[in-house]
């Protein structure tokens, strides 16, 4: 994966820290509009609690990924210009840094498509988004994103379901699975796009080219699982979810520092659970256990 699509926070002016809205839930310990500093964010913009962030009631900025837009923002769009040193950039840049993560998401999923499965139309669409990424600030503030996210997101859904035909699963597109019973479930190859997974349980479940894109994983349990070749997973999404040493992940993401580096149990899994395969129902939920 492109190095720049990956966050560089040495070289960013903390603006993930600074734009973004937060609301005190179980994700952020206070309520913090946007365009107002956190008050973790230090002079240097270095986050003062980042090492117990989850501890303090931060679990939302772990899970937090701009995918490179913070330093692009910074040191190419606005220069390197300090929004503190020059506060007249401060709402603007702001304002672009929330489109620029967007458009930065989209050529993270353009760039996996393209690698799994290259066609003009994709390399097109990446193209594009490039080149609006390196627009100047005036242009990126009024960037419809949304109306370019549908324009890709269809050739997203192609790329998909041409990966996927071989060994099409379940259909759970924007499903409420929240707190399911999924362990050791057979989701090979399963439309899991925008589905609701907050606190399901996973373990050693088959989710081998199973497209996760926008799919919500806070808290469901990973342990076991087999991730490996899953579609559009991002490390945000791993980072809100739980697992462990024996969780197979995609050889572009990396095991999060919160969970442990050890096989809990005491044992490893296969990757397909050790509670019996489960294929989950084909529509309108999962089969319970």
């Amino acid at each position: 994966m492109d190095a720049s699509l990956k966050a560089d926070c040495e070289r960013c002016f903390g603006l993930c820290c600074v734009a973004p809205a937060f609301a005190r839930s179980a994700d952020f310990a206070i309520d913090k509009p946007a365009g107002r500093a956190c008050p973790n964010l230090g002079a240097d913009f270095r986050c003062g609690i980042h090492s117990r962030l989850r501890q303090e009631g931060f679990a939302g900025c772990v899970a937090f990924d701009c995918f490179g837009a913070g330093q692009k923002v910074s040191q190419v769009t606005f220069g390197g210009r300090d929004w503190r040193q020059d506060p007249r950039t401060a709402e603007q840049m702001f304002q672009v840094f929330r489109v620029m993560r967007q458009l930065h998401q989209l050529l993270w999923y353009l760039t996996q498509a393209l690698a799994l499965r290259p066609s003009r139309p994709l390399r097109d669409a990446l193209e594009e988004t490039e080149r609006l990424t390196r627009s100047d600030p005036s242009v990126l503030v009024h960037c419809d994103t949304a109306a370019h996210w549908r324009t890709v997101n269809v050739l997203l859904e192609r790329t998909s379901e041409l990966l996927r035909a071989a060994s099409p699963g379940p259909e759970h597109r924007g499903a409420d699975l929240i707190g399911a019973d999924l362990q050791g479930a057979d989701l090979r190859g399963a439309n899991l796009r925008g589905c609701y997974l907050i606190g399901a349980n996973l373990r050693g479940a088959d989710l081998r080219m199973a497209d996760l894109i926008g799919a919500d994983l806070r808290g469901a349990d990973l342990t076991g699982a087999d991730l490996t070749g899953s579609l559009f997973l991002t490390q945000p999404q791993l980072d809100a979810a739980n697992g462990d040493a024996s969780t197979r992940l995609p050889s572009l993401l990396s095991r999060p520092a919160h969970w442990p580096d050890r096989v809990l149990n005491g044992r490893a899994r296969d990757g397909r659970g050790t509670a019996g395969r489960v294929r989950a129902g084909r529509r309108g939920g999962a089969r319970r256990r």
